[in-house]
């Protein structure tokens, strides 16, 4: 399987960089106050595959102390525009994907979070490395929160995506790639995506030595301010919440 990083591009970073907190998007990030409410206990992060930033600036509007990473320079070129006063730094991707993550200090960091980064992590072993990386990293009362894409959302139409024209994304298998349009934004072409189960998640954790704490799965309300289409029966994302060792 051929799988190219489609978020190191000038015109994809552009778009990007108008995403917003609405439609879809408004469920992964909802409930993240109050979860890293429940679960986390100090203030220094790192946001994994901050891409332009936003969630970078979500966590420090929280009142978090982050640092925004990633390996398109495109995108941190862009999240340093937008947040001069922000911490981005750009990781080498290189051969072995995650490597970078041995510049930070290990056991220091009270939360590390990854909006949506393992969606675009190819093959099992790069997420394994690179979840046993970000696991080094937290203290002893901190805590790994993935906001990952669900299968399901790549087989349904949403507010804010649309996969009607890859209907071979209904036979893909965990870790296989999958297309997706995201419709909140100006760029049409689509995003190659690795699709992963929640049972191929719970696996790598176990062998990356991450506890799953708790997982959350959150759905539309009716009384939300947008066009759900799909969202009120299916949760297109899953959150989950570990601890290391």
């Amino acid at each position: 399987m051929t799988f190219v990083n489609c978020y190191e591009d000038v015109a994809r970073a552009e778009a990007y960089a108008t995403l917003e907190f609405k439609n879809t998007y408004h469920l992964a990030y909802r409930d993240i106050p109050a979860i890293l409410g429940t679960h986390v206990r100090g203030r220094k992060s790192i946001d994994f595959g901050c891409g332009t930033g936003r969630s970078t600036r979500f966590l420090r509007q929280l009142g978090f102390e982050v640092t925004g990473v990633d390996i398109a320079e495109d995108m941190i070129r862009k999240a340093r525009e937008l947040d001069p006063s922000g911490d981005y730094r750009l990781i080498s991707n290189g051969n072995v994907p995650g490597d970078d993550l041995s510049e930070f200090p290990t056991g220091t960091y009270d939360l590390v979070l990854a909006a949506f980064t393992f969606d675009n992590i190819a093959g099992r072993n790069n997420k394994l490395r690179i979840l046993r990386d970000l696991g080094r990293l937290l203290n002893g009362e901190g805590r790994l929160v993935l906001i990952v894409s669900r299968p399901e959302i790549y087989t349904h139409e949403w507010a804010s995506f649309s996969t009607k024209d890859f209907p071979e994304n209904q036979a893909a298998k965990s870790g296989d790639k999958v297309r997706i349009i995201v419709t909140d934004h100006a760029d049409p072409r689509p995003v190659e995506d690795i699709s992963f189960t929640d049972e191929s998640y719970r696996e790598v954790f176990e062998e990356a030595r991450l506890q799953l704490l708790q997982k959350y799965e959150p759905l539309a309300r009716a009384e939300e301010p947008y066009s759900w289409v799909s969202e009120i029966e299916i949760a297109p994302w899953a959150v989950y919440v570990l601890d290391f060792g």
